[in-house]
């Protein structure tokens, strides 16, 4: 298939019916993954302060400095919490935290330190916060991964991204980094060898334009460095933050598919999109592996983010593994990389 350009991206997305993409993207699916393997990964999320400077509108997690439930953990915390899920069979720590320009360098650098080597894959820090560490170390984002890296760093998530259109960016997380820097940050940690996914939050005040206007951007980068292993996306929660309660409930599962189908037919240099079904229920995860997706996400025997937001599902290795076999896939548990651990 010739690739679609952002002009007909749009009007694929505006006039496509949703039967029709669903259709394309399955094909695709089965196209790149014909062994009919469906992937997961068995991890925590962390979250290391919950302070953040940016307060983005949508965010319901986020506090500010003396707040009565405004929290940093200390550093041996975080090792705690990562070897109590190593006991239970956890092999991925996503890390990850509130942008609290009042923690020094040195924390970050020591976090990294004496995490990397608890037997977990830690995959850590968004590009927000690279460029929060870059400022506070005085630093430029080179010397800040060079640092990180021999420390252990070896993958970075693609959170901060939400919509990689400024006009949306401006209006939704004014104090947080444009798309340039996002896209900029995740160029320089693909070419330090760093492996990183590309993330999308829709659902909010961003027109069809502006999601095709992300995926472009990404595919163009994944083009050039090849870094991005995976698509995840998921929608905006309205519970407990001021753009929920300015604009309500804008997004449903149809338009979770539909949107899903579009990026696995417009990504097409990516080789793994994930099923969020953490964020939209275990039914429409399962759906979701017949609108693209190759991948069942995350176990998150931890989460944080959106249960602030009044959203919390958890599920078990072996029920998400029973999820996918009952429709006719070949669940496997991954790492990071998406190298299979083992088939289940």
């Amino acid at each position: 298939m010739n690739r679609i350009s952002l002009k007909e991206g749009i009007s694929l997305l505006k006039n496509e019916d949703f039967i029709s993409l669903g259709k394309k993207a399955n094909e695709i699916r089965k196209s790149l993954h014909p062994d009919g393997v469906v992937t997961f990964i068995a991890d925590t999320n962390i979250n290391y302060t919950n302070i953040c400077n940016s307060k983005c509108l949508f965010c319901a997690f986020y506090r500010e400095e003396g707040d009565e439930d405004a929290y940093t953990m200390e550093i041996e915390e975080i090792v705690k919490k990562i070897k109590e899920a190593r006991e239970r069979g956890i092999t991925t720590a996503l890390i990850q935290g509130g942008l609290n320009e009042k923690l020094p360098y040195n924390y970050y650098l020591e976090m990294m330190e004496k995490i990397s080597n608890l037997g977990v894959h830690i995959h850590i820090f968004s590009p927000p916060e690279i460029d929060l560490l870059s400022r506070i170390s005085g630093k430029n984002v080179e010397e800040v991964f060079d640092d990180l890296i021999k420390r252990g760093m070896k993958s970075m998530p693609g959170g901060g991204a939400e919509i990689l259109s400024d006009k949306v960016r401006k209006k939704i997380s004014p104090k947080k980094i444009n798309s340039d820097r996002w896209l900029e940050i995740m160029e320089i940690a693909h070419k330090k060898g760093l492996k990183t996914s590309a993330t999308m939050m829709f659902g909010h005040i961003e027109e069809i334009e502006d999601i095709v206007e992300h995926l472009e951007a990404i595919r163009k980068l994944q083009d050039k460095t090849h870094g991005f292993t995976a698509f995840i996306m998921w929608d905006f929660k309205e519970k407990n933050n001021k753009l929920g309660e300015k604009i309500g409930k804008r997004s449903s599962p149809y338009n979770y598919l539909r949107l899903l189908s579009f990026a696995r037919i417009y990504l097409d240099n990516f080789e793994n999109i994930q099923a969020s079904w953490a964020s939209q229920g275990m039914e429409i995860g399962e759906l979701a592996l017949f609108f693209g997706a190759n991948d069942f996400g995350s176990l998150l025997f931890e989460e944080n983010v959106m249960k602030e937001a009044g959203f919390r599902i958890t599920s078990t290795i072996e029920n998400i593994a029973r999820t996918i076999r009952k429709n006719g896939f070949k669940p496997a548990l991954r790492d990071t990389f998406y190298n299979i651990i083992k088939y289940l």
